[in-house]
Formats: structure tokens, C-alpha cells, sequence
């Protein structure tokens, strides 16, 4: 029994872009992309939700625990616009310089 070549294979894939106006393209590079940007924030929400549920499992052992959570609550309120108002935004950054400051004294052998 002879076999029929099989004709659909032997073509190189037609590329549907190249055969639509500029507008379509544009439209469908902009889908293409909103879709990445979906996907990504997806993504980052599933990574947050991580780490919330790693950093909030159990009270914290030691102040430096506390302070890192609490300075991921700060970052968190630094986003939103409130936290973006000048003023809070000056606090925003001298709360997270002193956590910063006093962790550096707080590790053992720097006094």
C-alpha cells in the first residue's frame, strides 16, 4: 500500500501577522502584551501571598523578625497613594533608615 505524502508538513508556517494592516498588528501586540503583563501580576501575587504566609506563620522570635515585617507593611503603605504623599513618604523613609540603622547595631559582634 503506497502512502500519500502528507502535503501540510512539507510548507513552512504561514506567518498571519505579515498578512494583516498595521492596525490589526498593533491590536494584537497590544492583547499579546496585556496578556504577558496579566500573567505576570498573577504571578507576583502568588509570590506575595508566599511570602505573607512564610513571614506571618508565627509570631516573630526576635525584634529584628519584627522590624523586617514590619518594614514589609511599610513598603506595602509606601505603594498605596497615601503612602506617596510627601509627607509620609519623608517618614516612610526615615522609619525604614532608623530600622536599617538599629539592625546594624543589633547584629552580634557590632556595637
Amino acid at each position: 500500500m503506497i502512502v500519500p505524502e502528507d502535503r501540510t508538513t512539507s510548507h513552512s508556517p504561514v506567518e498571519l501577522d505579515a498578512h494583516r494592516g498595521m492596525v490589526a498588528q498593533k491590536e494584537t501586540e497590544i492583547r499579546r502584551a496585556l496578556h504577558d503583563v496579566q500573567a505576570d501580576q498573577e504571578a507576583l501575587r502568588q509570590r506575595q501571598a508566599e511570602l505573607e504566609s512564610h513571614l506571618f506563620a508565627a509570631p516573630a522570635a526576635t525584634w529584628q523578625e519584627a522590624a523586617d515585617r514590619a518594614r514589609y507593611l511599610i513598603e506595602l503603605f509606601a505603594a498605596t497613594p497615601e503612602g506617596r504623599d510627601p509627607r509620609r513618604s519623608q517618614l516612610i523613609l526615615s522609619v525604614l533608615a532608623d530600622f536599617a540603622r538599629l539592625s546594624r547595631h543589633a547584629e552580634p559582634g557590632k556595637h
